[in-house]
């Protein structure tokens, strides 16, 4: 998985198109398996999330920026209340925890590939955001979008948002071997595919100055077991509880780098690890974060920048959020 990680984000960062080792015939097989899935699937509750533009908290002072970009996991998909949607639960824990209002944006488009944040960091400059979140990936796994070509967009979308002073915290590309519509062994090809480009992802995020939380699989083992519950209707999106349990994942992140939550005190032999390989432990560890740091004052060393590994744990996150 490292070396994964590596190969795919030098591809990137040279503009290769960075195939993973599964190859053509993997993605022929894909498009072949795909359609049947596509099939199973079937069409959520209409093609995007509630509006859910607005202020949030009732608290006094001048309200934190928050925009919210990526693809239908980013709007809520399937959710009719806008208060159940991961962008609004952010917001709101976001604003608890601050004490502060906070003002969303939401540029988030459902289907959304790696390749249309351009537009959506657009839109979310236009506010001047303190904090911006992006959930991707998915997409570019199901359009087979070469993963460097997507990890090369993605890169730019956190380095124009770090450079007007935005924070940037990137919801990695979750598993999607988990979507149970999804037939063997296109699950199997999905789940490497998808752990590939997160952990590539994670790689060119922290590089690029902003922080990762991995999603693998969709946050937790409970969308395995319990995927009637976790899953919405259409069997591939989340379900209210799904959402939440991202958003809350996330939540902690998000105030660290506002410098709002504290950080957490990783578990002895986990904090420092070269990135390449931060990265690869990430994308197996749901709601793990992985941001920059130094060492003896150096950003980095012999393998390269040196990262900070948190593994969080989900159900504390959702309890004091």
């Amino acid at each position: 998985m490292a070396r994964a990680a590596r190969r795919i984000a030098t591809a990137a960062a040279l503009g290769g198109g960075g195939l993973t080792a599964l190859g053509a015939t993997a993605y022929g097989l894909l498009i072949a398996e795909g359609l049947l899935a596509r099939k199973a699937i079937g069409q959520p509750h209409g093609l995007d999330g509630p509006p859910s533009d607005g202020v949030y908290g009732e608290f006094p002072g001048e309200p934190i920026k928050m925009a919210m970009l990526g693809d239908s996991t980013s709007v809520g998909l399937g959710v009719t209340d806008p208060a159940k949607t991961p962008a609004v639960l952010l917001a709101n824990g976001l604003a608890a925890v601050a004490e502060r209002p906070v003002r969303l944006v939401v540029a988030g488009k459902s289907g959304a590939p790696s390749a249309e944040l351009a537009e959506q960091v657009d839109v979310a400059l236009a506010m001047e955001p303190d904090v911006a979140v992006i959930f991707v990936g998915a997409n570019d796994i199901i359009t087979q979008t070469p993963p460097a070509i997507a990890v090369r967009h993605l890169t730019k979308a956190v380095r124009r948002l770090r450079d007007a002073g935005a924070e940037v915290i990137v919801g990695t590309c979750p598993d999607l071997g988990t979507v149970r519509p999804i037939a063997q062994p296109l699950r199997w090809v999905t789940r490497r595919w998808s752990r590939q480009l997160a952990a590539a992802q994670t790689v060119a995020v922290v590089d690029a100055g902003g922080r990762t939380v991995a999603f693998a699989d969709v946050l937790g083992p409970e969308f395995d077991t319990n995927p009637t519950e976790m899953f919405g209707p259409d069997r591939f999106h989340p379900s209210d509880r799904g959402y939440a349990q991202a958003a809350y994942a996330v939540l902690p992140s998000v105030c660290a780098a506002l410098g709002l939550w504290p950080e957490p005190r990783p578990a002895r032999g986990e904090a420092l690890q070269p990135i390449y390989l931060a990265a690869a432990t990430a994308a197996e560890e749901p709601g793990t974060e992985v941001t920059a740091t130094r060492v003896d004052g150096r950003a980095t060393g012999l393998h390269g920048k040196w990262a900070t590994l948190f593994r969080r744990r989900l159900g504390e996150a959702v309890n004091d959020a």
